[in-house]
């Protein structure tokens, strides 16, 4: 398939990998970086899973589509800690679940047309 097929995806990808790694560097400026651990320790696993489907999706890998299925776990489980954050005034993990939420229903989707 063309990566045209996959732009929504690629794209998708390319916005969580921005928003992981602007959370990350968001979260080591909060007061309690320590609480923080879990979140940035999630953005930087997302932004690179991230980075890595969209660039498998822009060469048709051959793996494209089992990357995609790890990406989405992976932005489900960093949309899911940065929403607890978000509720706390910290408008750098809402952006970011809503990025990797975003991303996780492009790979879910892209993998269903793969």
């Amino acid at each position: 398939m063309s990566h045209e097929t996959f732009k929504a995806c690629i794209e998708a990808c390319n916005a969580c990998v921005i928003a992981c790694n602007h959370c990350a560097a968001s979260c080591l400026q909060e007061p309690d970086v320590k609480m923080m651990a879990r979140c940035i320790a999630l953005d930087m696993d997302c932004a690179q899973i991230c980075a890595l489907a969209a660039a498998a999706m822009a060469r048709d890998s051959e793996h494209a589509k089992a990357i995609c299925i790890l990406c989405a776990d992976i932005c489900e489980a960093c949309g899911a800690q940065c929403a607890k954050h978000a509720g706390h005034g910290m408008a750098h993990c809402q952006a970011c679940a809503e990025a990797c939420n975003a991303c996780a229903k492009e790979c879910r989707q892209m993998v269903s047309m793969a």
